[in-house]
C-alpha cells in the first residue's frame, strides 16, 4: 500500500514538471511577434503581420483618404550572399505582375533597394518603375536582417474592400547577380492577401490550393498526434505503469487503448497522404513516403501479432517479448522521425515545430524519470522479498532443530 501511495505522489509530481515546461516552451515559441518590434529610426506603423514563410514581418501605415500605403518590411534571419523582395500585385495573387521593391547588401556594407516590376517568370528582377508610385525607399541590414522602408501611392479605390495582393521572396545572388529563388517549399507559399483596412490576412491561391493546404494540414496533425505522441505515450504507460502492483491489469488495456486509437489515427493520416500524392503528380517525398509506409506495415503486424500473444507462463513467450518491444521501439523511432521530415515538407510556422519539440522533450524527461523510480522501486523490492526468504529460510531451519 505504502508502495502505491509513492507510485501516485511521484507521478503526479511528474505530471506537475510536465505541464510547467509545457507552458514555458509554449510561452517562449509564442514570445516573438512583430508587434513587439521596436524600430531603431524610432519608426512607428499602425498595423503588422507575421508573415506566415521566410521569417518576414511586415509593418504598415494606410491611409485610406489619399491611398497611401507606408511600410516596412523586414526579413529575419539571412545568411549572406541573398537578395529580398516584398511586392505588391495588383493583378493577380501570384509572381507575374507583382510590383516589387528589392534589397541585398553590397560589398561595401551598403545595402542596394530598388524597383522592379515583374513581367514574366523568367524576370532577373531588372530595375524599373513600378505602376504606381514609390517614395521614400530605403533599407539597412544589421543583425542578420533587412529592413525596407517605402511610400506606396495606391488608386484610392482599391476595390475588394481594401484588399491587395502581395508576395515577398529571398534568393541567392553570385557576386552582384541575383540567382533565381527555389522553387519548393516555403519559396512558393509566400503569397497572400492583405486587406489594408481589417488588417486581416489570408493565404493566397484560390480554392484549389487552399483546399490542398488543408489536406496537408490534416496529415501533418493526424500523423504527428499518433505516431508522434500517442504511440510512444502508450509505450510510457506499458513499461512504467505496470510497477504498481495495484494497477495490473488495468494498465495493459490502457495501452491497447492507447495504441489501438493512435494506429487507427495513424492509417487516416496515411490514407490522406496516398490521397495527396495522388492528387501531386510530380511531386515526390520519397524518404518521407517510404518512411509512412515502412510504418504502416509494422503498426499492422505488430496489431495482427496481439492475437497470436502466448501466455505469460508460456516457454515462447520471451521471444513474443523480444518481438513485440523491438518492432514496438523502431515504430516509435521511425514515427517521430518522419513527424519531424513531415514538418519540413509542410514548413509550418516556427511555433509548430518548437511545439512538438516541447512535447517530445517532456515525454523523455517522463520516461527518464520514470526509468530511474521504476528501476529504485525493483530493486527495493527484489531486496524485501529477498531479505523475507532468507527471514523464511532462518525461521525453517530453528524449527528443525527446535
Amino acid at each position: 500500500m505504502s508502495n502505491h501511495m509513492s507510485i501516485m505522489k511521484f507521478l503526479n509530481q511528474i505530471l506537475c514538471l510536465s505541464l510547467i515546461l509545457s507552458i514555458s516552451m509554449t510561452t517562449l515559441s509564442f514570445a516573438q511577434t512583430c508587434s513587439k518590434y521596436k524600430f531603431s529610426s524610432n519608426n512607428v506603423f499602425d498595423s503588422c503581420n507575421d508573415l506566415p514563410f521566410l521569417d518576414s514581418f511586415l509593418h504598415y501605415t494606410y491611409e485610406s483618404s489619399t491611398g497611401s500605403l507606408h511600410i516596412a518590411y523586414r526579413h529575419t534571419k539571412l545568411t549572406s550572399g541573398k537578395w529580398v523582395a516584398w511586392a505588391v500585385n495588383p493583378t493577380s495573387t501570384g509572381m507575374v505582375g507583382a510590383q516589387a521593391i528589392v534589397a541585398y547588401p553590397q560589398s561595401d556594407g551598403t545595402v542596394r533597394v530598388y524597383t522592379s516590376p515583374i513581367r514574366s517568370y523568367q524576370t532577373s528582377l531588372l530595375e524599373g518603375d513600378l505602376s504606381f508610385n514609390v517614395s521614400g525607399l530605403s533599407a539597412t541590414y544589421q543583425n542578420n536582417e533587412i529592413v525596407v522602408l517605402a511610400s506606396l501611392k495606391l488608386a484610392q479605390d482599391l476595390g475588394n474592400g481594401g484588399t491587395i495582393n502581395t508576395v515577398w521572396q529571398d534568393g541567392s545572388m553570385s557576386g552582384n547577380s541575383l540567382l533565381p529563388h527555389p522553387t519548393s517549399g516555403n519559396n512558393v507559399r509566400s503569397v497572400s492577401t492583405l486587406n489594408l483596412v481589417s488588417g486581416v490576412s489570408a493565404a493566397a491561391g484560390g480554392a484549389g490550393g487552399s483546399s490542398k493546404l488543408r489536406k496537408r494540414n490534416i496529415h501533418g496533425i493526424l500523423n504527428g498526434v499518433s505516431w508522434g505522441i500517442m504511440m510512444p505515450l502508450g509505450a510510457i504507460i506499458a513499461r512504467y505503469l505496470r510497477v504498481a502492483k495495484s494497477a495490473d491489469p488495468a494498465w495493459f488495456y490502457i495501452h491497447v487503448f492507447c495504441q489501438a486509437s493512435a494506429y487507427i489515427i495513424g492509417v487516416a493520416g496515411w490514407a490522406t497522404g496516398l490521397k495527396l500524392g495522388g492528387d501531386s503528380p510530380g511531386i515526390q517525398y520519397s524518404t518521407h513516403r517510404a518512411i509512412g509506409i515502412a510504418l504502416f506495415s509494422l503498426a499492422t503486424v505488430q496489431v495482427f501479432a496481439m492475437f497470436l500473444r502466448p501466455k505469460p507462463e508460456h516457454k515462447h513467450r520471451l521471444y513474443w517479448n523480444i518481438y513485440h518491444h523491438t518492432i514496438g521501439y523502431t515504430i516509435i523511432i521511425l514515427g517521430v522521425v518522419n513527424v519531424f521530415k513531415g514538418l519540413g515538407i509542410l514548413s509550418p510556422k516556427k511555433q509548430w515545430k518548437n511545439a512538438y519539440i516541447g512535447i517530445i522533450v517532456v515525454l523523455a524527461i517522463v520516461a527518464t524519470l520514470l526509468e530511474a523510480f521504476t528501476w529504485y522501486v525493483v530493486i527495493k523490492r527484489r531486496k524485501l522479498e529477498a531479505k523475507t526468504a532468507q527471514h523464511g529460510a532462518s525461521n525453517g531451519t530453528r524449527s528443525q532443530y527446535a
